[in-house]
């Protein structure tokens, strides 16, 4: 097949209609961590070069350096149909307000200097604090007074993009890492998107840079200079090592010369032909070669079954990367370029405090703040010795809004999510979870419990009963308690 003079493109919504290789920006902040500034008309008219050849779509974050600033001269000077500007709002853990919320898409909108933001993807970091849902519901309120066209994420896992999906936000996408080492999003993600609709914007589809004919039957590197590399070598190592890696190199080089492209473009296109993927995100290093041709050669071949079992072969060789999809962001193994990110973590703010229990000498309680704590007169959890109860928790949203009302697994991630925030005011985590007793009112919802119970406890396996009961109170579909006993050296 001829190469084709523009990349295919895919229609999202009503309002977006993306180049299916967007253009990232996240470079920008690399070239200028030395404290030079690009100039944003000179910036501008890099970008305009890639628009120009059908790359019309940026991705970026409040981030990436003076990004959206770049893009926001491209945008004033384009006349006719203007080029899409994707935007991330990265905010700490905390109360997450009107205000609070309002403020960092205003400052996005005056970065870009629009009217309205494209897409605006949303990240978090620690799901333990719920205010993640109150934002994603806040940015929902400015999607419907027209600030946001639409509403994306970035490196939500499965089970928390569908929660929010089950409380109703009107997700667009999920940017994630995929990649032919990194195949997590090809998994309960993708079963996810293909059930909602929702679509995945991949990055890290070359790895770095390790996804090319460059490191083809070369040793491996002992000193890597730049943070992208970093990162993506910590995948490497985790899924199987060097020798491993040059398995995936090899299968992908064979299909290269087979179509008579690249590697980087068999990479690419393996990504793409996933149902649940709308575009790869592929990054621009600003002034320097466009890359067009060879991206717009991806639109210019497909991979057959032979090529799927020869890339088969190779992952076989491998071992997948653990957990889901943003899980090295929040829990070991820190896959980033930076590693450990635990130091990081533990300054997020944590939703709920202890507190001394005033009738038991060296006694410690949580008080979520729910009115109900003070009518009934109990704790959300006490603490007793190393000994931690948890009282029946529901899926309770603020003073009394009900989270995903019609969905179990749902209302069970956010359950153990709001457990969980109670056991880490005392210093513990779900590794200390000795006992969980589910309480559910429909037998029919005993799978979809059980696998979110199981996303969080499958390697911990605490005492746990789960018993159908009449009712709940408040037309819940699943309440849990649990007991956590602290180990060896947690004060």
């Amino acid at each position: 097949m001829p190469i084709p003079d523009r990349p295919d493109r895919m229609r999202l919504s009503d309002t977006l209609e993306i180049s299916r290789v967007l253009t990232g920006l996240w470079q920008v902040a690399d070239i200028e961590k030395g404290g030079d500034v690009i100039d944003p008309e000179t910036g501008a008219g890099w970008l305009a070069a890639y628009a120009d050849r059908g790359f019309d779509t940026f991705d970026m974050a409040d981030h990436y350096g003076t990004a959206e600033i770049i893009a926001g001269r491209l945008l004033v000077k384009s006349e006719g149909s203007r080029p899409l500007a994707f935007t991330k709002w990265c905010p700490a853990p905390g109360p997450m307000t009107r205000e609070v919320v309002r403020a960092g898409v205003q400052e996005r909108l005056d970065r870009l200097g629009v009217d309205r933001v494209d897409l605006l993807q949303f990240h978090w970091w620690a799901f333990q604090h719920p205010a993640w849902l109150d934002a994603l519901h806040e940015l929902t309120a400015l999607r419907d007074a027209g600030l946001i066209a639409e509403i994306g994420v970035t490196n939500f896992d499965a089970a928390h993009l569908a929660l929010a999906h089950a409380d109703g936000v009107p997700l667009l996408t999920n940017q994630v890492s995929f990649s032919l080492v990194d195949r997590r999003a090809a998994g309960a993600l993708s079963a996810l998107c293909g059930r909602t609709g929702m679509k995945l914007l991949a990055y890290g589809t070359l790895c770095g840079g390790f996804l090319s004919e460059r490191w083809l039957a070369q040793p491996e590197p002992v000193e890597i200079a730049d943070w992208s590399k970093m990162k993506y070598k910590r995948f490497i190592d985790t899924a199987g090592g060097w020798a491993a890696f040059q398995g995936i190199l090899e299968a992908a080089n064979e299909i290269a010369r087979k179509h008579g492209v690249s590697i980087a473009n068999v990479a690419t296109r393996w990504v793409l032909e996933h149902e649940a993927v709308a575009g790869v995100i592929v990054g621009a290093r600003l002034g320097e070669r466009v890359h067009a041709e060879d991206n717009l050669r991806l639109f210019s071949f497909a991979l057959d079954a032979e090529d799927d079992a020869r890339l088969a072969e190779a992952f076989a060789q491998m071992q997948p990367v653990p957990g889901d999809c943003g899980d090295e962001y929040r829990r070991p193994p820190f896959l980033t370029a930076s590693g450990d990110l635990s130091h990081h973590l533990d300054t997020m703010p944590l939703p709920f405090d202890a507190e001394p229990n005033p009738l038991r000498a060296g006694g410690m309680r949580v008080m979520s703040g729910s009115k109900w704590e003070d009518i009934a007169g109990y704790a959300r959890a006490q603490r007793i010795g190393n000994r931690i109860l948890v009282s029946g928790t529901t899926a309770t949203a603020g003073e009394d809004r009900v989270v995903a009302p019609d969905d179990a697994g749902a209302q069970t991630t956010y359950v153990i999510d709001k457990i969980l925030a109670a056991l880490a005011a005392f210093g513990a985590s779900a590794e200390d979870v000795v006992r969980t007793r589910i309480y559910i009112t429909d037998d029919a919802d005993v799978e979809a419990i059980s696998r979110a119970h199981g996303r969080v406890f499958g390697t911990v396996k605490p005492a746990n009963t789960l018993v159908v009961v009449a009712g709940l109170i408040g037309g819940y579909r699943v309440e849990i308690e649990a007991e956590a006993i602290l180990r060896e050296g947690v004060s």
